[in-house]
């Protein structure tokens, strides 16, 4: 398309073509919308405006994306430059009609920048969304009075509240996006469009609109996602804002969402998840790896163990695109793992989240085998069998005379030394830990263990590998329970002492999901399985945890635990294992006291943060916030409070380490210096 560059200031660039300005934004690597970038603007609207020879402006973007969002850097931060509202209000306020031209991702900021336009075209693979709900916040800068003008409240609520994005042609069908226009033309066709709506008047103004109140919308929406959104306060304010568009003026409605903007942006909670954005960002980077080191390519994966583990673990591969050999040691153990693998693939593919294809797709990736030996051509091998010292050694022994050179060999242990395992090599600076979490097709978090002598291309391509699986990974030490388990002993320890001092499980579990988490220890023990790492000998019982499984009580499985279950494993409160308890009691000579909320917290959660900071004084964690990020993908901790270690400072480090010595626990030196915080 022949055009003229008239001027470019930063990183924005105004194009002539006739009598339609182009304002292209290139900013890479995705057109954030920052003081540099929202002023390029402004300053382009006022010239085409003030310029009589133009009679309809297009704003589009360079590179990968139109405006994917906001700069969240800035946060925090004095602002600089034209503030985003002004922007979007001076968008609107044109005399003079503008489009927007949408490829990639119009992301909060983006996409209310779009809705300040007067019309929107988009190519089909582009997605709109506002998910500013994920960094506890909401869109402030129109976007809950706009969305609903434009979508209805019903739509708005999906977009604001969950934050989830939606493709171009969903968009055309709200009302979003006035055209879907060529995958690979949007230039031309933009602003072909443009002349077409040049002379249309009165333009067409969102803040123009009306949307009417819709009850019956939001009680549904809340009816249907009440229990996902509890404890967070982000939520909350995109819903009162949504109702706010269609119970207010627009006016009132922006000084309402301003006035909810402020509070959410000034709360702990929008902190603590802009602070989990970051972390998860910075646990990518490897300390005394150079990032340019070169990775081992990984053009196919072995996996040992068809279990609920290794079958698990293979699917990550699969779904990727990566072929797999999984090994068994019996044909009936590898048929039954992979019609499970196959199995949940066509649940997902049935449910809409997979393509129809998708399960066959994957499962003609895999090598179902009975021999190691098919293993010679792996370039990643994974151990998954059950967590014994013996086993693995003989496994890895075996693998050292079967991998190909260079081949990486990983365990999925969750607590064994890796480096006496990696020591039955003669390559142990080829051998690492892969420690996936259960369901391993599902949960995000990977901790990958670096041992003594892991070397630093095989540390980086594992954690470059994480990625491509989808997974969020996180360095950890050689030590018992590496990150995230050597911080849940503390809390078991504390929780089963205060069951023989007075407390009940449904006391303790309250108080934990009170909190924030899913669930409290022994609903999580019930869960997993009470017989896990039991001894199964019916006559050896040296704790309550052996007196259940001793009588069968194995948890959810089995309809008894330290709950009772009925068939839909709904808990109640158990009679017997009450009288279990007080048996234990008068065995130990334990006298019960009514035991305080405040005193569970400091004694299973304020001893987790103290394990916290003795990881990182040992080296085992790269940063307090690695080990935030371990807890919210693997264990559950509430996005809303940001993790173990921030969770803690942001409670006040001496609140934390007053509570542990108030109950007699040693304190870490981190938590008295702050350097657990850092």
């Amino acid at each position: 398309m022949t055009s003229h560059s008239i001027e470019q200031t930063g990183p924005i660039r105004t194009e002539r073509h006739g009598e339609v300005l182009a304002i292209v934004s290139d900013s890479p690597p995705v057109n954030a919308l920052g003081a540099a970038v929202r002023d390029g603007i402004a300053a382009a609207v006022q010239q085409a405006v003030a310029d009589s020879s133009i009679t309809v402006i297009v704003v589009r973007c360079e590179g990968r994306t139109f405006f994917a969002g906001a700069d969240i850097s800035e946060f925090g931060k004095p602002l600089q430059g034209v503030p985003l509202p002004t922007l979007v209000d001076m968008i609107e306020a044109s005399p003079k009609p503008v489009v927007a031209a949408i490829h990639g991702t119009a992301l909060g900021g983006g996409c209310e920048v779009a809705l300040g336009c007067h019309y929107r075209v988009a190519v089909p693979s582009a997605k709109l969304g506002t998910p500013e709900v994920k960094l506890g916040l909401l869109p402030g800068a129109g976007g809950t009075q706009r969305l609903p003008r434009v979508v209805g409240i019903k739509n708005a609520l999906d977009m604001v509240v969950l934050g989830n994005p939606i493709p171009a042609k969903a968009a055309a069908e709200m009302g979003l996006v006035d055209k879907v226009v060529g995958e690979d033309s949007l230039e031309a066709d933009a602003i072909a469009f443009a002349r077409e709506i040049a002379g249309t008047r009165p333009i067409p103004r969102v803040r123009d609109r009306t949307v009417e109140a819709d009850p019956a919308a939001v009680e549904a929406f809340r009816k249907a996602h009440g229990r996902k959104l509890r404890g967070f306060d982000a939520p909350e304010a995109c819903i009162a804002c949504v109702v706010a568009a269609g119970e207010k003026s627009f006016d009132d409605g922006i000084a309402f969402e301003r006035e909810q903007f402020m509070t959410l942006m000034n709360g702990v909670q929008s902190a603590a998840q802009r602070h989990l954005f970051f972390a998860e960002r910075q646990a990518a980077k490897i300390d005394g790896v150079d990032p340019a080191t070169p990775l081992r390519p990984i053009k196919r994966v072995g996996v040992i163990g068809a279990g609920t583990m290794g079958g698990g673990i293979a699917m990550n591969f699969l779904s990727a695109g990566v072929p797999v050999t999984i090994v068994e040691m019996q044909q009936e153990a590898l048929d039954r793992g992979t019609g499970i693998m196959r199995g949940n693939y066509e649940a997902s593919a049935a449910k809409g989240r997979l393509p129809a294809n998708a399960p066959d797709k994957a499962m003609a990736l895999l090598t179902p085998t009975l021999s190691l030996d098919d293993l010679s051509d792996c370039d990643l091998i994974i151990e998954a069998v059950y967590e014994d010292m013996g086993v693995k050694k003989d496994i890895f022994t075996k693998l050292d005379a079967i991998a190909k050179p260079g081949a990486i060999l990983a365990s999925n242990t969750s607590y064994l030394n890796i480096d006496e395992i990696a020591a039955v090599t003669k390559r142990p600076g080829d051998v690492l830990g892969m420690h996936f979490f259960s369901p391993a097709n599902v949960m995000k978090l990977l901790e990958v263990v670096r041992g003594a002598q892991t070397a630093p291309d095989v540390l980086a391509t594992v954690m470059a590998l994480a990625k491509k699986i989808r997974k969020v990974a996180v360095v950890a030490g050689v030590c018992d329970g590496f990150i995230g388990n050597r911080m849940l002993t503390p809390r078991q320890v504390e929780a089963n002492k205060l069951l023989m001092e007075g407390a009940t499980p449904e006391q303790i579990d309250r108080v934990h999901v009170a909190f924030g988490m899913p669930m409290g220890p022994f609903q999580m023990a019930d869960l997993a399985g009470v017989d896990i790492g039991w001894h199964r000998d019916p006559t050896r019982i040296e704790n309550i945890r052996d007196a259940l499984a001793a009588e069968g009580r194995w948890g959810q499985k089995k309809g008894a635990g330290f709950y009772d279950y009925d068939e839909k494993r709904n808990p109640t409160p158990s009679p017997r294992v009450a009288e279990i308890i007080e048996e234990f009691r008068a065995k130990e000579g334990a006298t019960p006291r009514a035991i305080g909320d405040e005193e569970i917290v400091a004694r299973t959660l304020y001893t987790m943060v103290n394990e916290g900071a003795l990881i990182l004084e040992e080296g085992m964690a790269q940063r307090a916030s690695d080990v935030d990020v371990v807890w919210v993908y693997g264990y559950g901790w509430p996005v809303y409070r940001g993790g173990p270690m921030f969770w803690a400072q942001s409670e006040g480090a001496d609140k934390v380490v007053a509570g542990l010595e108030r109950y007699g626990f040693p304190v870490a030196k981190g938590l008295k210096t702050g350097e657990a915080f850092k």
